[in-house]
């Protein structure tokens, strides 16, 4: 076995791998950029090094510096995790040619599945069903149109050379085919510096289902079943479970033999992921096979007892594998649902900004939290924005599926936006419950996951007007300090002389202003406030301990924690999270502001490409600008018909959150 391994990765996977090494007495070395230096992994590891700037291409993908960082330091093997380098034919040859061992397979495997249509080919060979589509060599756009004019639309482009759904379109007719191809390629160069495209058939309602394999290079190789990854968006994972529902021992066993073949046909080593998509009819098609650990490893880890990352550790020390096919067992079901810091209402936006409060649930048997982030730290632009992986198990689908939705409740974070809520709503909704998966799940459900609307969290505001009031009472008394506190300006009741004492404010929910007013009934112990939000009315009293407000409302008694940041607040309570703020004064809106919005960068991020020229008039709906955050595409379009004055930025720019893009004249009305 190692002595030392260098993690070449940062995040959750990161501290994930060092909490396996520590376990197995192994030493760790940490890199990390500019944007990392206080970052959880570096904390955890026993050594670590600087590497670069806070941009990957600058740091987490420099192999050069990786691998001086192992001599540095006297590593003996690279752990690369998943991301970044860790499917890198080049990286794992350098490691190679360093005397570092790669804990991953080998460069052959690795050039042999890093090109989707390779990868297909050589399955086509070795008997592993495939998608129909094109994955051969000629790479004009009339060759692909016409491959996709032959298999017959929709048809789905690919990156060869991608995953994370990066380089990824789909086509519903002829006239799309050119515009989607433009921007699969432009992403997919962005995203791996290749642009070569694949085109397939497109499965209406499939799932995806994939199967975890490992080898050694002793010739021994088992899969440890299969994990359901069908909840998507944008072609990327957000939830998953394992065992798949509804697999039947034959159908498990079949997908497990063909992805062990495949991992076969390459003289696979280490752990890998041989993903497929699963019809109706219960027949499967490959899709491609992922040479490395998979994000969703822990579900895997749950339901069979047994530490992926150890096992690679020992794979790459040249160790036999540590079971047979026959002593793998399944033992009760498992999810991994994934907290990311983004904006479900708005397309699932990734959101940048500080993790001013931020507590998981509480780990135990049953719940774990493989994460990277402490309370403070920042979620940037440079990285993807993952949060933390939640993981749950219980004896079936059916507790374990409560355990998340329990745990979900449980999960408090404030200072950005979060998807919390959302995978709540997803969790407890009953096609979900009923296991009705399939890749469009998001698409076919949405109004029941996205039921969250002003009207469920009007409910919450008397809570959010009782913690106003009972914070301003305190800060009173803080600011009265020893003063006489009977000071009537040490007090902020609402007394007044002869009249009902009253407060009358509106706080801002999703953007609108509620009017709340609130009577002060009774003093003393006796003090309650009546309080109306919209139709109805009750009677609260509550008092506050740190950031947990106690409140009783209508005799219902309650618990809620409220966090304050930024001039808002958040309540977490029994309905999810909601944020609020008190409305301040309407001094008037700056003219042009509306037109600011429409052009304002979403997030910091690169300008790629202007589309229009500055003085050219445009239509409504044109696109003018894409830019690329957080490893999406944002397509900036003209709101009316107009004129596009100025660009401020041109490709290549850094633009921070907010900053106006460019400047546009609206066409005047005939």
């Amino acid at each position: 076995m190692f002595s030392k391994i260098l993690v070449a990765n940062r995040g959750e996977i990161a501290c994930r791998i060092i909490r396996t090494a520590r376990r197995m007495g192994v030493a760790t070395v940490a890199v990390y950029s500019d944007a990392d230096r206080e970052a959880l992994h570096v904390a955890m590891a026993d050594e670590a090094v600087h590497i670069g700037p806070a941009p990957p291409r600058e740091s987490y993908l420099r192999g050069d510096r990786i691998i001086e960082a192992c001599r540095e330091t006297g590593a003996e093997a690279v752990h690369p995790g998943y991301g970044f380098l860790s499917e890198n034919a080049d990286f794992a040859r350098q490691c190679g040619q360093a005397g570092v061992e790669f804990i991953g397979p080998g460069v052959a495997a690795i050039e042999a599945m890093g090109s989707k249509s390779a990868a297909k080919s050589i399955m086509e060979k070795a008997g592993v069903p495939l998608v129909p589509g094109y994955h051969e060599a000629d790479q004009s756009e009339e060759r692909l149109a016409a491959a996709a004019v032959d298999i017959g639309f929709p048809v789905l482009l690919k990156a060869v050379a991608g995953g994370g759904g990066k380089g990824m379109r789909l086509v519903s007719t002829a006239d799309e085919f050119a515009g989607a191809l433009a921007a699969a390629r432009r992403e997919a160069s962005s995203s791996f510096g290749d642009d070569d495209m694949l085109v397939e058939k497109y499965l209406s309602r499939p799932r995806h289902v994939e199967v975890q394999v490992f080898c050694d290079r002793h010739g021994h190789a088992v899969y440890l079943f299969e994990r359901d990854c069908s909840v998507q968006r944008r072609h990327q994972k957000i939830i998953e479970e394992a065992p798949a529902p509804g697999m039947t021992p034959e159908l498990r066993r079949q997908m497990g033999e063909a992805a062990v073949l495949a991992a076969r046909a390459i003289d696979y080593e280490g752990a890998g992921t041989v993903e497929f998509l699963l019809d109706g009819q219960g027949a499967f098609y490959f899709m491609e096979m992922n040479t490395r650990l998979q994000v969703e490893h822990p579900v895997t880890e749950m339901i069979t007892g047994q530490d992926l990352v150890a096992w690679q550790l020992r794979v790459a020390a040249g160790e036999n594998l540590p079971l047979k096919q026959e002593e793998l067992r399944i033992h009760g079901h498992a999810f991994e649902a994934r907290i990311y810091a983004e904006d479900p209402d708005n397309d699932f936006l990734p959101a940048t900004g500080v993790l001013a409060y931020l507590q998981p649930p509480a780990e135990n048997p049953h719940v774990r939290v493989d994460t990277g982030v402490l309370q403070g730290d920042e979620v940037s632009v440079y990285y993807d924005p993952m949060i933390a992986k939640l993981v749950v198990w219980d004896e079936n689908r059916e507790r374990a599926l409560g355990r998340l939705a329990k745990a979900l409740s449980e999960y408090r974070v404030s200072g950005l936006s979060t998807n919390i809520s959302f995978l709540y709503n997803l969790a407890t909704s009953l096609p979900f419950k009923n296991a009705e998966l399939d890749t469009h799940f998001i698409e076919t459900h949405h109004d029941l996951l996205f039921h969250s609307t002003d009207s469920d969290r009007v409910q919450d505001l008397p809570l959010a007007s009782l913690y106003l009031l009972l914070r301003m009472e305190r800060r009173a008394r803080e600011r009265a300090g020893g003063a006489d506190p009977h000071s009537p300006w040490n007090s902020s009741s609402a007394w007044r002389l002869n009249q009902p004492s009253m407060h009358t404010g509106a706080i801002v929910l999703n953007g609108k202003p509620h009017d709340v007013p609130v009577v002060e009934i009774g003093s003393g112990d006796q003090r309650r406030f009546r309080i109306t939000a919209g139709p109805k009315t009750v009677l609260a009293a509550g008092e506050l301990s740190g950031n947990e407000l106690h409140a009783d409302i209508d005799g219902y008694r309650q618990r809620v924690t409220v966090v304050p940041h930024d001039g808002q607040f958040t309540l977490f309570g029994r309905n999810g999270a909601m944020q609020f703020a008190l409305a301040q004064p309407d001094l008037g809106e700056e003219e042009g502001q509306s037109a600011r919005d429409v052009f304002s960068a979403p997030m910091h991020g690169v300008v790629i490409k202007l589309l229009a020229d500055a003085g050219a008039a445009v239509e409504k709906h044109q696109p003018l600008l894409i830019m690329e955050a957080m490893k999406m595409e944002h397509t900036i379009r003209a709101p009316a018909a107009g004129t596009v004055t100025e660009f401020f930025f041109q490709a290549g720019d850094q633009v921070s959150g907010g900053e106006e893009l460019l400047g546009f004249s609206p066409a005047k009305e005939s």
